[in-house]
């Protein structure tokens, strides 16, 4: 019974997946004909320009520099975010309030942030900074209660019984028994955010995504190529510099 139940999903998934498929133009022959345009596309790519490498490394620089600001300035304004929804130390009412704030910023993805600072603040690095702290607030300010929401009730209690305010419960209770995570979610959100510098630059925010929307349009596929690859080896340094920091002090 439970092999013909399990069967019976496999085939309707699949099913779905065929008619998904169908339904977005996949086997269409026009559409199908058009991968084609990958190999001029790759021909055109090789070999890399390099002499775009000191715009490329610039870009790179300014990409990094707004990753780590709007790391820094969303994950600040997080963790006080987070603090007011904790059901560990504020009323429904409050910790309900910042939640619904929380969601509704949540609910917004970077690029869309980015084209709303656009409009507001103008082209440049200040707009990506800005939409990326938006985004930053919404992702680890959910992570960051749900974390606080976690702390051993025993201490929390061994706190309250010396007759500590609320802010004293969240200075010497649960912000260092959350302390370990928090540095970790920051750590991957700085990593997340480097990437989506990238993306937000697409729409006119800063970074190296600017530098590629312009190589694009200007078709300049050689010079795309370089940029790519200057990206994938700063991404995978930073991976590679967090997992190292994790490992020897977060472990």
């Amino acid at each position: 019974m439970r092999r013909g139940s399990s069967a019976g999903w496999v085939i309707s998934v699949a099913v779905a997946f065929v008619a998904t498929l169908w339904y977005l133009g996949f086997f269409r022959a026009g559409e199908l004909l058009k991968v084609q345009n990958f190999v001029v596309l790759l021909n055109e790519m090789f070999p890399p320009d390099l002499t775009i490498l000191p715009q490329v490394i610039s870009a790179v620089v300014e990409t990094v520099l707004m990753a780590f600001a709007g790391t820094v300035i969303g994950g600040a304004f997080s963790i006080i975010f987070a603090m007011f929804s904790t059901r560990l130390v504020f009323s429904n009412p409050v910790r309900a309030f910042f939640r619904a704030f929380l969601a509704l910023i949540r609910t917004i993805p970077a690029i869309l942030w980015a084209l709303l600072f656009v409009i507001v603040v103008g082209f440049g690095p200040v707009a990506g900074v800005l939409a990326l702290s938006m985004y930053t607030i919404g992702y680890l300010g959910k992570l960051f209660y749900e974390a606080f929401d976690a702390v051993s009730s025993e201490v929390i209690d061994a706190v309250k019984g010396v007759g500590a305010s609320k802010l004293q419960i969240l200075k010497y209770a649960i912000i260092p028994e959350s302390a370990n995570y928090i540095i970790s979610q920051l750590l991957f959100i700085f990593e997340y955010n480097v990437r989506a510098s990238s993306i937000v630059g697409l729409v006119g925010a800063g970074g190296i995504g600017f530098l590629i929307i312009t190589l694009i349009q200007s078709l300049k596929y050689d010079g795309l190529l370089t940029t790519l690859i200057i990206i994938l080896t700063i991404v995978l340094t930073l991976d590679y510099i967090s997992a190292k920091i994790r490992n020897k002090f977060l472990t």
